[in-house]
């Protein structure tokens, strides 16, 4: 798939997480935006993946670490075809299937329940651990945020990998700079990112997370890597694609209103006007 086409995918992803978000009247936009282009390249692109048989033992596997930002893998999946996209203006709704985190006994095409942040890096390390033991060839991604990682529990993991040379697991880091409480290095700042998972063995790649090349060829030397794991720290900014949302933390779990819908939207269509022009 070329990276017009990817990005025709990313805008039409974004644009079911501006609707489930505001459906829902509650949810996390921003970080769901800023990684909307990285969920379109593993879904679309990179994983060994099939939603007519998404529970294939070879399929490779993906874990939310950053669960609250469900709404962007859930229109991944809706438009990679796991169910369908109207379902995700049912977001947080009683009796909907689609929960504020996800949840891998009712949505098909989840691999983990998460949303206990820095929990699901440990989850993803674990299945990388079986398939080495059990000589299986999947791989296993997992997507943290840079906020998550204060979490002291994502580098006992990071840890453990680094030792047991998971070269099968990849790391992806949303570096959008913002938290729930502001920018990440006046909260508790984590920098620098990449030589503290170095620290830990792992083989680092820093990459723009909206640029569909740059992202390819991360992926393409994530995969040359022998002998120990991955870790992509993947600049981006929160609230991508609608102005008014991003690089603002307040953004983080604010639904818009009927007025900022519209306006996300318009933004939205015009953007995919635009790349069917070029």
């Amino acid at each position: 798939m070329n990276t017009l086409e990817l990005q025709k995918i990313a805008n039409e992803i974004r644009k079911g997480i501006v609707t489930a978000v505001y459906s829902a009247k509650s949810g996390h936009p921003g970080g769901s935006l800023s990684a909307a282009d990285i969920f379109t390249y593993l879904y679309f692109e990179e994983m060994n993946i099939d939603p007519s048989t998404p529970y294939k033992k070879e399929r490779d596997r993906f874990v939310l670490s950053k669960g609250h930002v469900a709404p962007g893998l859930y229109s991944t999946l809706a438009h990679r075809g796991y169910f369908p996209v109207e379902d995700l203006k049912t977001l947080r709704q009683v009796g909907s299937y689609l929960q504020g985190h996800p949840d891998k006994k009712h949505i098909p095409g989840v691999d983990m329940s998460s949303g206990s942040l820095g929990q699901g890096i440990s989850a993803a390390v674990g299945m990388a651990l079986s398939a080495k033991l059990s000589d299986d060839a999947y791989r296993v991604y997992t997507l943290l945020g840079d906020g998550e990682i204060q979490e002291g529990q994502v580098w006992e993991a990071a840890m453990f990998a680094g030792h047991r040379k998971l070269d099968n697991l990849v790391v992806i880091v949303d570096n959008n700079g913002l938290q729930i409480d502001g920018n990440i290095a006046d909260v508790c700042s984590p920098y620098p990112i990449d030589k503290k998972f170095e620290a830990f063995n792992f083989e680092v790649i820093n990459t723009d997370a909206h640029d569909f090349d740059a992202l390819a060829d991360a992926f393409k030397k994530a995969r040359e890597i022998k002998g120990k794991p991955v870790a992509i720290i993947a600049k981006s900014i929160k609230g991508k694609g609608v102005s008014f949302m991003e690089n603002q933390a307040g953004w983080h779990g604010t639904a818009p209103n009927e007025e900022q819908y519209k306006q996300a939207m318009e933004e939205l269509e015009k953007a995919g006007e635009a790349l069917c022009q070029m």
